[in-house]
């Protein structure tokens, strides 16, 4: 199978940590995997294994914007420069895509190698908010560099993107939010962590995305009564207190085989919940929403941003695909 997966959840909710848990759980199997922090805080790579310095040291894609632009443009004739490109511009004829596996000048400028039990997973990083950015910059600009890779990106068979985001309304505004297979929603047994869901409910509903609940920090059958009362159907799995990851947070984590069962058996579960929307996967809708955004941004604030006309880099005929990948490729 071939997916990409969102964490999304409000801070605290633990959504680093599992996302950190599945992008584990899918290297242990053999699984390529592209793993994408795309949450400002920046705390997937310490989940991930790296220390402190290893993590600051990660290169930032919103800091390295304008050659993924430069890239993804290729030889697309619609866009007439790279400086016109924003976050929701979408491929066209000409335009190069990225792979799970194939190497790129992106993947080169802005992934890292982290080690895993079982093989290494490709690691990239919107990068931290800082001071610099205050009042000159908003936190689109830092997520904007992932969206634009995500409209570029085939992902072939057997192959996992997993990104780790935050459920703020930024995600909504652009459209980042459509461009999954499946979201998991990492929801705590509280009123704040169900209205996280019915937020995100909400928006998904009219665009077909397809929303998961994992309960976390349960710790007795109340807390998983009040999380089905709430969300019904959608609670998908729920995870209680784990000592491995007890272990993984003090920076000793033992191998991945030692997790506890019944966390082992919930990452499986969430795995086979992706999987299933493989068959699901309709790549006209995914092309059409991708540009419904791309026109309203550029409505917005896009068109008097860049000073171009952005409706005019839509190529009607143009429509994503595992096949248009190929061929895109090899002619670029």
């Amino acid at each position: 199978m071939n997916m990409k997966i969102a964490f999304v959840g409000k801070g605290g909710s633990g959504k680093t940590t599992l996302s950190s848990l599945f992008i584990r759980h899918l290297t242990a199997a053999g699984a390529p995997v592209v793993a994408i922090d795309a949450d400002i805080n920046q705390h997937l790579g310490p989940a991930l294994g790296l220390d402190e310095a290893e993590a600051a040291a990660l290169p930032a894609m919103g800091e390295r914007l304008p050659l993924i632009k430069d890239y993804l443009r290729g030889g697309n004739p619609r866009i007439h420069s790279a400086a016109t490109m924003i976050k929701t511009t979408p491929p066209g004829e000409g335009s190069r895509l990225v792979r799970v596996r194939e190497p790129n000048p992106i993947y080169d400028a802005c992934a890292r190698p982290v080690e895993l039990d079982g093989g290494a997973v490709r690691l990239m990083v919107t990068g931290p908010f800082t001071d610099a950015d205050l009042g000159v910059a908003c936190y689109h600009s830092k997520t904007g560099a992932v969206e634009l890779f995500l409209n570029h990106l085939v992902d072939g068979p057997d192959e996992y993107v997993v990104v780790d985001m935050t459920a703020g309304s930024d995600s909504f505004a652009s459209g980042m939010f459509t461009r999954f297979d499946m979201t998991f929603l990492v929801a705590e047994p509280t009123r704040k962590g169900v209205s996280v869901y019915r937020q995100y409910k909400e928006y998904a509903r009219d665009f077909g995305v397809a929303l998961k609940v994992v309960g976390n920090k349960i710790q007795e059958q109340d807390d998983i009564d009040f999380l089905r009362a709430e969300v019904g159907d959608d609670l998908l799995v729920t995870v209680g207190r784990s000592d491995w990851v007890r272990a993984m947070e003090k920076g000793r984590p033992p191998r991945f085989d030692l997790l506890e069962e019944a966390n082992a058996r919930a990452l499986r579960a969430l795995r086979v919940a992706a999987d299933a929307t493989y068959e699901l996967r309709d790549w006209e809708r995914y092309t059409r929403q991708m540009v419904h955004f791309h026109l309203k941004n550029a409505e917005a604030w896009g068109n008097e941003r860049t000073g171009a006309d952005l409706a005019a880099q839509v190529d009607p005929a143009f429509v994503l695909g595992e096949g248009v990948g190929a061929e895109v490729t090899t002619s670029v």
